[in-house]
């Protein structure tokens, strides 16, 4: 999947990072815990959040995130959006819940981690 297919399935729209949109995606992570993302995400990846602060791209940056959508209608501050064009990474925004907005891209074929969490005794 690229990019431009995210943006159209979750009718976002592009903050920064239009010239990337034929970039292609291999997974998709909804959090709003970076820590999670850290355990969780590989590169090429979406992450879906409704956190909207600096450490959001610092962690995509780290782990090679491609996109960062931006959910419930939320838009980063314009430091925000400059710091992840500096990094590379296209930035949207959907008015969809984070929830709608996974279940979305896994209905159209976009998996999630296939990494577990170890059983609690």
């Amino acid at each position: 999947m690229t990019i431009r297919e995210v943006k159209d399935i979750l009718e976002a729209i592009v903050l920064t990072g239009g010239e990337r949109l034929d970039e292609p995606v291999d997974t998709a992570c909804g959090s709003d815990l970076m820590s999670d993302v850290l355990a969780f995400v590989k590169e090429n990846a979406v992450l879906i959040t409704g956190l909207i602060n600096p450490h959001v791209v610092r962690t995509s940056e780290m782990l090679d995130i491609t996109c960062i959508v931006f959910s419930r209608g939320k838009l980063p501050s314009p430091e925000i959006l400059e710091e992840a064009d500096d990094c590379g990474i296209t930035v949207l925004a959907t008015k969809l819940t984070t929830y709608t907005a996974c279940g979305e891209l896994y209905l159209h074929g976009l998996p999630g981690s296939k990494k577990r969490v170890a059983k609690e005794a």
